[in-house]
């Protein structure tokens, strides 16, 4: 009876232990402080931000006049989206194809399903993929718009980077009829390169090549030629079918002979500030305003050069009179009807096209366009 009394009370004793621990709040006993650590170096103090640099490019005040300018211009009127919902077109003539071709998203593959290599990917002769827009096609084509060729700033630092105007593409780029060449149209007056936005659509589309060789040319389309963009190309003196002639073609390129590629740009000329409401801007438009500020003594603006006003209308009655092309200068050919012909005689038609798609009469590269004239009319008649 000792015994379970005494066991009964260490019981209750145990138990009061437990019940306090579990009850009562712990705290601990601090100890001693550690020593200050070293003081940092302080940092660069910041500035405010300057609001007023944005306003002045992002003001209605100041978008207004260019939507207004916009709306003029062969960008936004006309049927210049018209074909954008295929996927073969829609990288010029479709805002969203505009961006797919350039986000790199999408690239040509082979779409023959009787080819061993169906839906392979396409490379250039650089080995790289060719990009395109969506291979889908588009349901809608929507004309390129502000969101088509801008998108983000790459700096606001504008006094040491430059003002990019949030431009999509300012980088060199490979034609797509030849990928081996790249155009980049940054110079003193364009030391961004903002041009070269221009470049990605103004160039010649890769549907035929430049002839070249000694074999005939069978042309299977009246559509023969570089398309409706080869003015980067004319501008940078390449891409015409160089016929062997009594006059000499210039330089290509930034050291070529062409006074236009090495003092001014696309957007120098085109988009030029002006006081006629018409001109300049995004209506691009060349003004006089941008035409003096190197020929001082202009008074207006010549439609043509001599060069392209005497000679094209010989090279184009020369090749009707070939039966070449028809008056109105389509090229007589169809998949149904080709037109075989001597190489040269290609390489005339193509500079013919590529003069007459050029749309500038000779404005863009005077000797250039010269050369190209001059040099076919004189193999024609032989």
């Amino acid at each position: 009876m000792k015994n379970f009394k005494l066991i009964l009370n260490l019981v209750m004793v145990v138990s009061s232990f437990m019940f306090f621990q579990c009850t009562s709040e712990y705290t601990p006993i601090a100890g001693i402080d550690g020593k200050d650590g070293i003081n940092g170096v302080d940092g660069i103090n910041g500035s405010d931000a300057d609001a007023a640099l944005c306003i002045q490019c992002h003001a209605s005040t100041h978008r207004d006049p260019i939507i207004n300018a916009y709306a003029t211009s062969g960008h936004a009127t006309g049927s210049s989206w018209g074909r954008g919902t295929g996927s073969s077109c829609a990288q010029c003539h479709n805002n969203e194809g505009y961006i797919d071709y350039l986000s790199g998203n999408f690239y040509q593959t082979i779409t023959d399903p009787l080819s061993p290599d169906f839906g392979d990917l396409i490379l250039d002769v650089n080995g790289d993929p060719i990009p395109m827009p969506n291979p889908d096609g588009y349901l809608v084509s929507n004309p390129i718009n502000c969101t088509g060729c801008h998108d983000s700033h790459r700096s606001f630092d504008f006094t040491n980077d430059g003002n990019d105007y949030a431009l999509r593409n300012i980088d060199p780029v490979k034609l797509v009829i030849d990928p081996t060449v790249t155009v980049d149209l940054a110079n003193a007056t364009d030391a961004l390169g903002l041009s070269n936005a221009c470049v990605t659509c103004h160039q010649p589309r890769p549907s035929y090549p430049v002839p070249a060789g000694t074999a005939d040319v069978t042309i299977t389309s009246s559509r023969f030629g570089p398309h409706h963009g080869p003015q980067s190309t004319m501008f940078e003196g390449i891409m015409g079918a160089n016929i062997v002639g009594s006059t000499a073609y210039p330089g290509a390129g930034a050291n070529g002979d062409n006074g236009h590629r090495k003092g001014t740009s696309c957007t120098a000329c085109h988009m030029g500030e002006s006081t006629v409401a018409t001109e300049g801007g995004h209506t691009w438009v060349p003004s006089l305003d941008a035409c003096v500020t190197c020929h001082t003594s202009m008074t207006s603006i010549p439609e043509a050069t001599s060069s392209f006003a005497t000679n094209f209308p010989i090279l184009h009655d020369l090749l009707v009179a070939k039966g070449y092309i028809t008056s109105s200068g389509s090229v007589v050919a169809s998949s149904s009807n080709p037109l075989v012909v001597p190489v040269k005689d290609a390489q005339a038609i193509w500079n013919y096209k590529t003069l007459e798609e050029d749309q500038s009469n000779g404005i863009h590269n005077p000797k250039y366009t010269d050369a190209l004239l001059k040099n076919s009319i004189e193999y024609l008649q032989q």
